[in-house]
């Protein structure tokens, strides 16, 4: 498992608003940037994606449709139309039968759509308020998770904290014998310095008796 080197304590540091810093800071950024290749594309080295694996049969001929600049096709109406046989079938008995066959085909698909319409009216609306039970149960499901997961990052958070806290109180407490002991080894060497002086000269006295 690898170790992380932690250079930072965002919840214990201090003194990121002096004067000064944002500017170090954005300077460091600055930096950084002239250095990074390359700066104006970073995704020229990547191909380009292949929009064209989404695209289904419709939507290629729509687009060979646009890209030819020809109009959109208009919604066709003749499958309701009720033609008569044409003028040279006028006494066809065929023909008529074939009218009045498609007539009673329009007629029988019109009264689908009624039953159909009058069947929505009557439980449409009983649908409509289990399908919104249904979204409401789905809402509520995902409202729950969302809560979870926020109580997880919260705690997260607050454990960070703890952590930072923890440890930046530990190093402060460090630094502080770290200066202690920086003293007193300069507290040392100027003793030994004197003593050595202090030498020197009994020394330097003795000689000249």
């Amino acid at each position: 498992m690898m170790e992380t080197l932690i250079d930072a304590l965002p919840y214990f540091d201090k003194g990121y608003d002096e004067a000064g810093v944002r500017e170090a800071a954005h300077a460091m950024v600055e930096e950084e940037t002239k250095r990074y290749k390359p700066t104006k594309n970073y995704l020229q080295t990547l191909p380009l994606p292949d929009a064209s694996v989404f695209e289904t049969a419709i939507m290629k001929n729509e687009f060979e449709r646009l890209e030819a600049r020809q109009p959109m096709e208009l919604l066709s109406m003749k499958r309701y139309d009720l033609p008569v046989p044409p003028s040279g079938s006028k006494n066809d008995v065929g023909a008529w039968e074939e009218c009045v066959k498609n007539s009673q085909a329009q007629l029988m698909h019109q009264e689908v759509r009624m039953e159909n319409l009058q069947l929505m009216m009557e439980h449409g609306c009983n649908a409509w308020k289990s399908y919104n039970e249904v979204l409401d149960k789905v809402r509520e499901l995902a409202q729950k998770d969302y809560q979870t997961i926020k109580q997880k990052i919260q705690e997260i958070n607050w454990q960070r904290k703890n952590l930072h806290t923890q440890a930046g109180e530990k190093l402060h407490d460090l630094e502080g014998k770290w200066v202690n002991l920086i003293g007193k080894n300069y507290e040392i060497e100027e003793a030994i310095a004197n003593l050595e002086r202090e030498i020197s000269m009994k020394e330097a006295a003795r000689g000249q008796n």
